[in-house]
Order: structure tokens, then C-alpha cells, then sequence
């Protein structure tokens, strides 16, 4: 792996923890350094005390887009960013409202004064996905309730590489600014 150019190497080490193999990636992103992976299965690893743990630590932005969002330890930690002046953005998806715990926690963020969008189209909004300050994202399969937290088998990527998060952020952007796809709620 060291004979691979460095702008590849963070997209080509992701592919291939993401079990998708050694091909070459979809894109190629320029990165002076190799980004840094860390893997959190649930129920083992507890992975939504991670991302408590890195919302606490934001210091400019926590931008997520995420199918289900329940766990009240997230919601707590993501309210309290949004006090200590993060500007706090959540994306989900219109169908996981007909959940209660999903609207009760939604409704705690939009009274603490976090915006909420969630999807127009047909389509699930199913990423789950954290960006914060330009510097770690995640992914996975995990969302963001006690299931996925605890129960079902789940995995939480967290990714710290700027130039990455950097992309990561711009879709999630792209997502919020588009008025057609994604609407406020409430």
C-alpha cells in the first residue's frame, strides 16, 4: 500500500474496510496524510456512547442525516451542542415519523431549536451519516436509537480525514439546501 499515490490511499483503505475490495475507488480525493478508521460493531462496542462522545466535542458543526433518531443520550448530547452555540442540523426521513419515540426526540431538538428537515421524495432518506467540523464523519449501518445502539447488529465507521468530511459535508448541503427533496418540519 505505500507505492499508492497519498491522494488515493484514504479512498482505496475505505473501500477496502468497507468490504468492497482492493478495485480502484469511484473517485479519487487528494489527502496529504492517510485517514484514520475506527470500526464500532454493536451490541459490543456500544457505539452510540461514541457519537455522544464526539458531539460533545464539536466545536463549529454536527450536520446528520440519519433514517432513525432516538437514543436519548444522542439527542441529549446534540441539544446540548446546539446550547453551546454548534449549529446543529438534522436530516430523517418522513416515514420514520410515524414512529413516537422518533417524533417525541424530533420534537425535543426542534423546541431546544435545532432545524429539521426531513425527505418530499418517494425515495428513503437512509443515510447515516455525521459530519462535524470539517475534520471526522461517520457512516455504517447504525442508527441513532437504542436498537442500533445496543441490540441489532449495527456498525458505526468513524472516519477522521478532512478531505473527505469535506465531501461528506457537501452532500449533506446539498441535501439541506434543496427545497424540492427535503422540507422543514414543522
Amino acid at each position: 500500500m505505500t507505492s499508492l499515490p497519498a491522494r488515493r490511499l484514504a479512498s482505496v483503505v475505505l473501500l477496502g474496510l468497507l468490504g468492497i475490495g482492493w478495485a480502484l475507488p469511484v473517485f479519487s480525493l487528494p489527502t496529504a496524510a492517510a485517514a484514520t478508521i475506527e470500526l464500532y460493531y454493536a451490541p459490543e462496542d456500544l457505539p452510540g456512547d461514541k457519537l455522544v462522545a464526539l458531539y460533545g466535542k464539536a466545536k463549529r458543526y454536527i450536520y446528520v442525516a440519519v433514517y432513525g433518531i432516538t437514543f436519548p443520550p444522542v439527542v441529549h448530547a446534540l441539544v446540548s451542542a446546539h446550547k453551546r452555540g454548534v449549529d446543529v442540523r438534522v436530516i430523517t426521513d418522513r416515514e420514520k415519523l410515524k414512529d413516537p419515540k422518533q417524533r417525541a426526540a424530533l420534537e425535543t431538538l426542534r423546541l431546544a431549536g435545532v432545524p429539521i428537515k426531513v425527505n418530499q421524495h418517494d425515495g428513503l432518506m437512509h443515510l447515516k451519516q455525521v459530519v462535524i467540523d470539517d475534520e471526522i464523519h461517520t457512516s455504517g449501518s447504525m442508527n441513532q436509537t437504542t436498537s442500533g445502539h445496543r441490540y441489532n447488529d449495527e456498525r458505526l465507521d468513524v472516519i477522521t480525514d478532512p478531505v473527505t468530511s469535506l465531501r461528506a459535508r457537501e452532500k449533506f448541503l446539498s441535501m439541506w439546501k434543496d427545497q424540492v427533496r427535503y422540507g422543514d418540519w414543522r
